[in-house]
Order: structure tokens, then C-alpha cells, then sequence
């Protein structure tokens, strides 16, 4: 065949390829959440009803601007307690709250106007810290528990605690004092309580001022929903937009700690004003790797026994498992291909 031809036929054959290129629809985005070009940001709070390593994955997007590439302007504030963090959503004073779900959904399931959105640690981190001369669940007889109030969550953990070692509430004395964990252990530093419910990185403390570390409650077997997403109904029907990109964020700051620990670490340092790296690194193998959910689905039937544990409590329920949260925007991640694309193929 002569050159000429050859190169006739060369060319046809890239026409014909640009051809059927032109024809073939256009790539769907692998990212449809992030604000377009020249998109004014958003202004939105996100509140966090405690300070606490459990809270890295928040604390990692809001100090490596995770949420501006999703046109998200965000106020973070610390509003002390589940309680008043709940109320504060409630009245749409926050758009979002991170908090631990199990110690809202009981208030939640009374009514109060909240949803959740999003989990990304299902998993029950909390271990039980006490004094020296405790060694073992059994030693706890004649001593007490402390706990924030009756009813809360630490209450309720400690009552589970108790019975699975059969331990009786006339035995060992639960002490509700209020207060923050690191309130309480400075309690059980002065010994007017012997032991209380922690978790990381407070247990690294305990070690080193010689407390004994003796059961760690995941052997409960309890289901539990720790750092949750919440946001409410006028956010959720007036705003899905705001919502579906929060969440994505939230989605993309688990891959993010996963694959930068330095600078999760130092995002959880910041926000616990630590240095000690032993204890950075306690909160980021509990949160970054023993419990995270990189789907960020809320756990449906972890959500109806929670109500059920509630229930059994005397709390006043009105609100059905089912209505206390909404996953279209954690399950939209997924049949977007976000996830796919945000993990490189396979979700681990």
C-alpha cells in the first residue's frame, strides 16, 4: 500500500473514533457535591456538644478546609452537653450537630425536632477506668461509680456494665456528679468516686497517674451509634442541597484522616489543646480506624434498640425509630459514585 493511502486511512480511523466519541454521552462527574465556579458560600453552624477525640473527623475538615470546596462557610461552636445541643437544633440556632447519637436518640425519640444523617463511627468506645486497688469488676463492691445524671448516657452504660458482671446498685453505688469525663476523673482523683466510664484519649492519662484500665465496654456486644451527623426538618426540607454537600464532606473527611494521620492528630491537638502524641494517638486508632463507618449509613435497627433501651428507662416515647433519622443523603454517596471515585474503587 502506498504512504499516501496508509495515511488516508490513518486519518479516517481517528474520525471515525472522534466520531463515536462525540456521539457517547458526557462522563458524570465523580464528585456532583462540590460548589460550581463562582458560587457565593454558604453560611451555616455546626455545633459539637462536647470536646472529644471522637469528634476528629469533624475537627480534621473544619482545620484542612474540607468544607469550603463544598461551598460551605462553617461557624463551629461548642455547645456543652447532648441536651442543650438538641434544643439548640431544635430552633434552628445551629444547622448541624455532631454528637454521639446514642446520647440524643432518646431525646429525640421523645420528640424533640431533630434528625440524624449521618454516622461515621458505629461502635462503643468507652472503657472502664478505676483506682489502684480495683483489679478486676468483682472489686468494685462497696465502692462508687461516677456518672453526669440519672438517666444519661453514662448512667445507662454503667447500669449495663453492672449487670452483665451481675453487680447489683446496692453493691456498688452509682454517683451521678455531673460534669465533663475529665470532671469526673479529677473526682476519682480525690477519691470521692473509685472508678468512672472514659473515653480515648482519657484512658492514657489514667495509665500514667496509675489508674487501672480494666474492661472495655465493647465487649458488652451493645449496638451503638457514636458521632453522628443531626441536622432538623426546616434545614432538611427547605435546604436539601446544604444538607446532601455536608454530608458529603463529612464523607470525604473520614477518607481524609484515614490517609493523612499527621494531620488529623494535629486537627484533634488543636481542638483538645494536646500535644502528648501517645495521647493523639489513642484518639486516632479508637476513631479513625477501630469504629469508623466510611458509608456514614445510620445503622437502622442500632437506632430501634437504642429507642427499645430507651424505652425500657421510662422515657416518654413518641417518635418512631424511623423517624429520628434519614439516610437518602448517606445513600446517595454511594449511587453517585462519590464513594467509589473518593476510595479509589472499593470502599474498605
Amino acid at each position: 500500500m502506498r504512504p499516501e493511502r496508509d495515511s488516508l486511512v490513518g486519518v479516517g480511523i481517528f474520525l471515525a473514533i472522534v466520531g463515536v466519541s462525540l456521539l457517547q454521552p458526557p462522563a458524570v462527574t465523580a464528585n456532583p457535591y462540590l460548589a460550581k465556579p463562582g458560587e457565593a458560600p454558604v453560611n451555616v453552624r455546626v455545633a459539637t456538644c462536647a470536646v472529644s477525640g471522637g469528634f476528629i473527623h469533624l475537627y480534621a475538615a473544619l482545620d484542612n478546609k474540607l468544607f469550603e470546596k463544598y461551598g460551605l462557610r462553617v461557624n463551629h461552636i461548642y455547645i456543652r452537653g447532648s441536651s442543650i445541643s438538641l434544643a439548640a437544633i431544635a430552633t434552628d440556632e445551629v444547622q448541624f450537630l455532631y454528637c454521639a447519637a446514642d446520647a440524643t436518640i432518646p431525646g429525640m425519640a421523645t420528640g424533640i425536632e431533630a434528625k440524624l444523617i449521618g454516622a461515621p463511627l458505629v461502635g462503643l468506645p468507652y472503657v472502664l477506668l478505676t483506682r489502684k486497688d480495683i483489679k478486676r469488676p468483682e472489686d468494685l463492691k462497696g465502692k462508687g461509680i461516677g456518672v453526669t445524671r440519672p438517666g444519661d448516657l453514662s448512667f445507662r452504660l454503667t447500669r449495663a456494665m453492672l449487670k452483665k458482671f451481675n453487680l447489683t446498685e446496692d453493691e456498688v453505688k452509682i454517683r451521678p456528679i455531673g460534669g465533663s469525663q475529665s470532671e469526673r476523673y479529677n473526682a476519682m482523683v480525690q477519691d470521692i468516686i473509685q472508678a468512672i466510664l472514659v473515653t480515648p484519649p482519657l484512658e492514657v492519662r489514667g495509665k500514667r497517674d496509675g489508674f487501672n484500665m480494666i474492661y472495655r465496654l465493647e465487649e458488652l456486644n451493645l449496638p451503638f451509634i457514636y458521632s453522628s451527623l443531626h441536622t432538623n426538618s426546616k434545614t432538611l426540607q427547605a435546604r436539601p442541597v446544604l444538607v446532601q454537600r455536608f454530608v458529603a464532606a463529612m464523607a470525604e473527611a473520614v477518607q481524609f484522616v484515614e490517609k493523612n494521620p499527621d494531620k488529623a492528630k494535629a486537627a484533634v491537638g488543636n481542638a483538645l489543646k494536646q500535644k502528648d502524641q501517645e495521647v493523639l494517638q489513642s484518639s486516632y486508632d479508637a476513631y479513625a480506624k477501630t469504629i469508623v463507618n466510611r458509608r456514614l449509613v445510620v445503622p437502622a435497627s442500632q437506632v430501634a434498640d437504642a429507642v427499645e433501651v430507651a424505652r425500657q428507662t421510662e422515657t416518654n416515647i413518641r417518635r418512631k425509630p424511623a423517624e429520628i433519622f434519614d439516610n437518602r443523603f448517606a445513600e446517595d454517596l454511594e449511587k453517585s459514585g462519590f464513594l467509589k471515585e473518593l476510595w479509589g474503587g472499593k470502599i474498605p
